[in-house]
């Protein structure tokens, strides 16, 4: 039997890594500083009467920091699946941070099922993004789990 607040406890820790690597982008702010004020002040908090949904504080903590350790390895791999001409740069910040931590998940969390992986990033883009944005972001996901764990993809199917 599957533990729906565990699930819903990782989702809300995939949509608030999200939401820290764009902080950290948009601020300059490291990582410890990041991580540390959303256990603090945001997992599982009140904030102004609304009781903001607990969240696997080791998974997003696990995603955050693996993100920006890996970083230099999910950047180029990202790049070579955009467009010609494109580059993550041009991304909007909030996508490039979805698409990283959706890598990082693939790459190195074999105790996750890829299709997990995916189909929770694509609910999170369309809190975002419109459909157009959000096909990207599952076709790159996708693309990337056909690189990466394509065993476990062929076994699915």
């Amino acid at each position: 039997m599957v533990d729906n607040s565990a699930l819903n406890r990782r989702t809300t820790a995939r949509l608030a890594a999200v939401q820290a690597l764009y902080q950290m982008e948009q601020t300059g702010v490291g990582v410890d500083t990041v991580v540390l004020e959303f256990k603090t002040h945001r997992l599982g908090s009140d904030i102004e009467g609304v009781v903001i949904q607990d969240a696997d504080t080791v998974f997003f903590e696990d995603t955050v920091r693996g993100v920006v350790r890996g970083q230099a390895k999910l950047d180029p791999y990202l790049e070579r699946r955009l467009a010609k001409g494109w580059s993550l740069g041009r991304l909007n910040a909030t996508a490039r941070g979805m698409l990283r931590a959706g890598l990082y998940e693939i790459a190195n969390r074999a105790d996750v099922p890829v299709r997990v992986v995916i189909d929770e990033y694509v609910e999170i883009a369309r809190s975002f993004f419109d459909e157009k944005e959000v096909g990207f972001i599952n076709g790159v996901l996708d693309a990337s789990a056909h690189d990466l764990r394509s065993d476990e993809l062929t076994n699915d199917a």
